[in-house]
């Protein structure tokens, strides 16, 4: 038991949520020792919800990867099993050689994961409890990352969580190639930042309140939700303002992924406002970037958009079309107002 607390006390030292999955993997393997266990969550927003497998060990059945884009996640339907423990929130026994136990993991009051056990019966009940009880504080804590990461109205990133999520971007090696035969250059970027915003929505909060307003940005960040990949990072900045930290083989590949968020937008029809639209800058994360960098390159094409008339996607092409340097001169002087 003492070798358990220690565990469970190491893993709530961390809040990088793919190392914390890990160390709990690790925790129950050592607890139970089966021949496989994996952890499943849902992902996406309903009804387009996915499996996403963040972490596997043990010797029998597959090796689990992160696929490269949501659309080639298997849909919650896809494992009806996996998704009656989850609505059911009760564990379930699935008997076979070797036996399948599956427990749910609870953050927030929702079910958001499946634990999945490859191995002989769990020896009685004190066992079974034991894995509910470390699950049922691992979802406390995730629940508390949330609270301490999360912007209350949206449930999106708030801006506290911004700048590490930009480093650790910068940290991370660069993907494969494109293309087989086309080799990038060191130091080609994969991640992109955008910055979004909603045209005239002071117009909104006007015209129809404040609390329309609010509706309008948590629907927004319903869409948002949909349109970008499980891996892809969302930030809500504050007021009408919202971040994209996304991954993409080029500037095509990023200002399509943007685009496609911008004409879902233009389509919804939000309830007594109507239409919106949305007006999106985005700029390549650098190697030498620091997040400030990073966002007033995206700023000023943010601004480029709004100037050239709204519900529009400018990047660094676009920059350079219009003549407008995405960098600000006298990069060395120090703004205080």
């Amino acid at each position: 038991m003492p070798s358990l607390v220690s565990r469970l006390a190491e893993l709530t030292r961390h809040r990088d949520r793919e190392q914390t999955d890990a160390m709990l993997a690790d925790t129950l393997l050592q607890l139970l020792q089966p021949q496989m266990l994996a952890l499943h969550r849902c992902v996406g927003e309903p009804p387009h919800a996915r499996w996403l497998t963040c972490v596997s060990r043990g010797d029998c059945g597959p090796r689990f990867r992160r696929p490269p884009d949501f659309e080639q996640l298997p849909l919650l339907s896809s494992r009806p099993d996996w998704l009656q423990c989850l609505t059911g929130r009760e564990p379930l026994e699935l008997p076979g050689t070797p036996m399948v136990t599956l427990f749910p993991l609870l953050a927030n009051g929702q079910a958001v994961a499946v634990l999945e056990l490859h191995g002989p019966p769990l020896a009685g009940q004190i066992t079974g409890r034991t894995v509910e009880a470390v699950l049922q504080l691992y979802g406390n804590f995730l629940a508390l990352l949330d609270y301490g990461e999360r912007d209350a109205l949206t449930g999106l990133l708030n801006r506290k969580t911004f700048d590490d999520a930009v480093m650790q971007a910068l940290l991370q090696p660069p993907g494969p190639p494109a293309r087989r035969g086309d080799p990038r250059s060191p130091g080609a970027a994969l991640h992109w930042l955008a910055i979004l915003d909603i045209d005239h929505f002071k117009h909104v909060n006007d015209s129809f309140g404040h609390l329309i307003g609010d509706e309008v940005l948590l629907l927004l960040a319903g869409i948002m939700r949909s349109c970008f990949r499980s891996g892809d990072r969302l930030f809500r900045f504050g007021g009408e303002e919202f971040v994209v930290l996304l991954n993409a083989p080029d500037e095509n590949g990023a200002s399509a992924a943007l685009q496609r968020l911008r004409a879902a937008v233009e389509r919804f029809e939000f309830p007594q406002v109507g239409r919106v639209t949305l007006s999106i800058g985005f700029t390549v994360l650098r190697d030498t970037d620091t997040p400030a960098d990073a966002v007033d390159r995206a700023d000023r094409a943010l601004y480029q958009a709004k100037s050239t008339g709204r519900n529009r996607v400018v990047g660094p092409t676009g920059m350079a079309q219009s003549g407008m340097p995405e960098e600000r001169m006298h990069r060395g002087e120090v703004d205080l107002f």
